[in-house]
């Protein structure tokens, strides 16, 4: 296993050779590929503690399943079932009084029922 001779008490003198072996182009090229490194570290590190943006991703994400599950579901409907609910909501818009008198009646016992408790 590699030490690091800083920690393991080596001659400095070893990686000063190896810095002197090496050309101020290739230090050059190496500090600006250890900044790149440093930087894509930096934009993961503050893309992960971006709450807001996370939170808008799931968000985003959970929309996009549910509208896939609502269309897998109509899809799989019996076209009796839609006719059926089509019928239905056409004869309401045809005659709504019926619909709001039941209405108005259940609202009526709800707030008697609640008015009743002590």
């Amino acid at each position: 296993m590699d030490q690091d001779p800083r920690t393991t008490g080596a001659s400095v003198s070893a990686g000063q050779q190896e810095s002197n072996s090496r050309s101020p182009e290739q230090i050059r090229s190496d500090i600006e590929h250890t900044r790149e490194e440093l930087g894509d570290t930096v934009e993961a590190l503050a893309a992960k503690t971006d709450v807001k943006a996370r939170v808008h991703d799931k968000v985003e994400e959970t929309k996009a399943t549910a509208k896939e599950k609502i269309s897998g579901v109509t899809d799989k409907a019996p076209d009796s079932a839609q006719s059926g609910a089509t019928t239905v909501i056409e004869k309401v818009r045809a005659n709504p009084v019926p619909v709001l008198a039941v209405a108005g009646l259940m609202l009526a016992f709800w707030i008697g029922r609640r008015s009743a408790r002590p």
